[in-house]
């Protein structure tokens, strides 16, 4: 098999592999390893108008832009999705991922719920949607303070989030429980191999299958 998954001399068509989780509940951490580890899959940047956190760069992490800049893109339609979280605004941008799609190489979304029902009103076909548990309440508490990115009371407010992005669990294509984090990417990458293969996204099946059948009937 080719990088991306694509059987021998089959075209397939790129898909978007969307993670979302409760913050601190390990989608970004999953995402990085995904990144690192698997071939044929590159990030989607967003663009955001909250300010660069330390060891962030403009274009690599995310596009950091001002408010009316995003307000253009919305405006012109240039984002596949875009939501406000805790007083920010994040957005997709179209054009970017539409080229990966169209040239086989799969996309990775960390976005939250909002995002994934817009990609999926888009372009449903193309989406595949995972929602990360935490294994507990007080171990995503705990993650959170780990990670010392916010102040006790940013930590309240996300807590208090959580359970809201927990009720839209059942919307997704798949659920995994982050309680041992290995174990929780082996669940994940299972699940990225698996859906590359499904026969609808491999688009030049059908000539291959054609020319398969000219060569056994010769």
């Amino acid at each position: 098999m080719a990088a991306g998954g694509t059987l021998r001399g089959v075209e397939r068509r790129g898909l978007m592999f969307v993670l979302s989780s409760p913050s601190g509940a390990g989608k970004s951490t999953l995402a990085r390893m995904l990144i690192e580890k698997m071939p044929g899959l590159s990030m989607s940047v967003s663009v955001t108008t909250r300010a660069k956190r330390p060891g962030e760069a403009d274009g690599d992490h995310y596009h950091f832009i001002d408010k009316p800049a995003f307000d253009a893109m919305v405006k012109s339609d240039e984002l596949l999705e875009h939501a406000p979280v805790f007083g920010n605004f994040y957005g997709t941008p179209r054009k970017a991922v539409q080229a990966a799609l169209e040239t086989g190489q799969d996309v990775l979304f960390d976005i939250d719920w909002q995002g994934t029902q817009q990609l999926r009103e888009k372009a449903r076909d193309d989406v595949v949607s995972v929602f990360i548990l935490p294994p507990s309440a007080a171990d995503l508490e705990k993650r959170l303070h780990t990670r010392a990115q916010d102040s006790d009371e940013v930590i309240a407010g996300r807590m208090s989030r959580a359970s809201h992005e927990l009720s839209h669990w059942a919307e997704y294509d798949y659920v995994v429980i982050n309680n041992n984090l290995d174990e929780a990417y082996s669940q994940v990458v299972t699940i990225l191999k698996a859906e590359r293969l499904k026969r609808e996204r491999q688009t030049g099946l059908s000539a291959f299958v054609r020319e398969l059948q000219k060569q056994l009937e010769k």
